[in-house]
């Protein structure tokens, strides 16, 4: 399978990434927890049926340490026992966050609310720029139909 566009080799395209990479390594150093930002990005990729970054996440994640276990139960995190309390309201915050056009009024107070519990102002603000962020990205590979199954942990950083 080959992709609609190449990103790459597109003058405007390779200045819009730029810039939008650049944003993702910010990201990557907030002080929201690394573990965290993996779990959010691969489920949000999962929930956009995004292939290519499904496949980037889970990789990275798994060569970061996460365990295969965590990392296959992300789409089921509400029926399993291995997320901490943070990282379930992130995962709740960051479906909701997802799923804007399904959940009229965005995302509740009450998912708002454990989120806070558990993390401080620059963290949540981390958590939310996360979620956009990753939303973004998953949409150009989607629409692009970037082929998955390729990355190697590690190429993007």
């Amino acid at each position: 399978m080959d992709a609609r566009l190449d990103y790459f080799a597109d003058p405007t395209a390779g200045k819009i990434l730029k810039h939008l990479m650049s944003a993702g390594r910010i990201l990557k150093d907030s002080p929201l927890p690394a573990a965290t930002q993996e779990l959010v990005a691969l489920r949000v990729s999962q929930i956009n049926g995004c292939a290519v970054c499904i496949d980037m996440h889970s990789k990275d994640a798994a060569a970061a340490g996460e365990s295969a276990v965590r990392l296959h139960l992300v789409a089921a995190w509400r029926e399993a026992t291995v997320f901490t309390g943070p990282e379930r309201a992130a995962l709740e915050l960051a479906e909701q966050g997802t799923r804007i056009a399904d959940a009229a009024g965005g995302v509740s107070d009450e998912v708002w609310a454990r989120a806070a519990g558990h993390f401080d102002q620059e963290q949540l603000t981390a958590l939310v720029v996360l979620v956009s962020f990753m939303n973004t990205a998953n949409r150009l590979n989607v629409i692009a139909r970037q082929p998955a199954g390729g990355y190697e942990a590690g190429q993007f950083h």
